[in-house]
């Protein structure tokens, strides 16, 4: 029942509409028309307004034909740079850009599966329990909109996230928390060619800290990364300031800690041994989720891969998104493979049949929620 010339073209027309993280109106406002006329209810909330955005997430509900537990859609409207002016190209059966900007895949691949899904349910008069949907803005960089989205408009305790780069078939039930790590090195300027001994160099102290921490792949559980680094202005100056941007991730809540408590004390014992001085933030940028592989939402997911002719697999992803900031809020999610191929680079791609497969398996998960 899925449409594929229909899914093929809404998504090369949902792509084309710019929707940088923090101005996803305009896409958002054609979003709500398209919900608005598939019946739903729609509203849009104030999230946005905190986090900068130029408008708030978008919340759309419709009840059901029958009575059952209400279920949740969830995508992300925002994508990343350089999305402006996308050019998609079809190829054999693919979806490119041009290759002067990202396609836009993640996650318009994931919104054009719902919208397609529920068109179907529309126009062929299935039975339906309550659907919820929510497109939410400022996923990138942070699940921004997630994290102020108005969960006291959200009635279900059942979420399915359509945002991972995974083949179709993919059912994400664990993901990992991040630690944010921002670090500012503070040593003493002097003139680096009249007299250094009198300066302390914060790019000593920083290379001192970053030379013996542990980085990268720390275990099957753990990463953690040194992704920025700033400082100076001249080399006749022995610098007094470096400011490092960090993370750490981990499946594993109390390897994340060890892993953040190892790098914030590297950090303080270099700096005390150049007589410098260092400041440290860290913040949760989001929690670790782990759902039963026995859960009912996993049972459901498998058939419904079943039934819409995909294997269904279990996996952990090492990458945040809005299902981890769905389940410290109290509604169970899993994340699910819709082939977004090498997302964030000039080289993604969306293959048609990921987008056919991604829609048949949200239309099964309605099917099935309703009995």
């Amino acid at each position: 029942m899925i449409n594929k010339d229909r899914i093929v073209e809404e998504f090369m027309k949902y792509v084309q509409i710019d929707s940088p993280t923090k101005n996803e109106k305009e896409f958002a406002e054609f979003l709500v028309k398209e919900l608005e006329d598939l019946g739903f209810d729609v509203y849009i909330d104030n999230g946005g307004e905190k986090i900068g955005c130029n408008t708030g997430n978008v919340i759309a509900k419709i009840d059901g034909k029958i009575q059952a537990e209400p279920i949740l859609f969830s995508c992300h409207m925002d994508t990343v740079s350089p999305s402006v002016g996308v050019k998609p190209i079809i190829k054999d059966d693919i979806i490119y850009s041009d290759g002067t900007t990202i396609l836009g895949g993640d996650d318009k691949a994931g919104i054009a599966a719902v919208i397609e899904a529920l068109k179907v349910i529309k126009e062929n008069n299935i039975d339906h329990g309550p659907i919820e949907v929510v497109f939410s803005v400022y996923e990138e960089g942070g699940l921004n909109g997630a994290k102020n989205l108005e969960y006291d408009k959200i009635n279900s305790k059942r979420a399915f996230v359509l945002d991972s780069g995974g083949d179709p078939g993919e059912i994400i039930i664990q993901g990992p928390a991040q630690d944010k790590i921002d670090v500012k090195v503070l040593g003493k300027p002097a003139h680096a060619g009249v007299a250094p001994e009198e300066g302390i160099s914060a790019i000593n102290v920083a290379s001192d800290a970053i030379s013996k921490m542990n980085l990268l792949r720390i275990d099957d559980d753990t990463t953690a990364n040194i992704g920025i680094i700033e400082g100076g202005s001249a080399t006749n100056i022995v610098t007094p300031e470096v400011n490092i941007k960090a993370e750490s991730r981990s499946l594993s809540d109390e390897k994340l800690d060890n892993q953040t408590n190892h790098m914030v004390e590297t950090f303080k014992n270099s700096a005390k041994s150049f007589d410098a001085k260092v400041e440290i933030n860290v913040e949760r940028v989001y929690s670790s989720f782990l759902i039963d592989e026995d859960d009912d939402i996993v049972a459901i997911t498998k058939e419904a891969c079943e039934k819409a002719g995909v294997k269904p697999f279990l996996n952990s992803t090492g990458g945040g998104s809005d299902t981890n900031v769905l389940n410290a809020n109290g509604i169970k999610a899993v994340n699910l493979g819709i082939g977004e191929r090498k997302p964030h680079t000039l080289e993604e791609h969306m293959h048609i049949k990921d987008l056919v497969s991604s829609a048949k398996i949200v239309l099964e998960l309605i099917k099935l929620s309703a009995n």
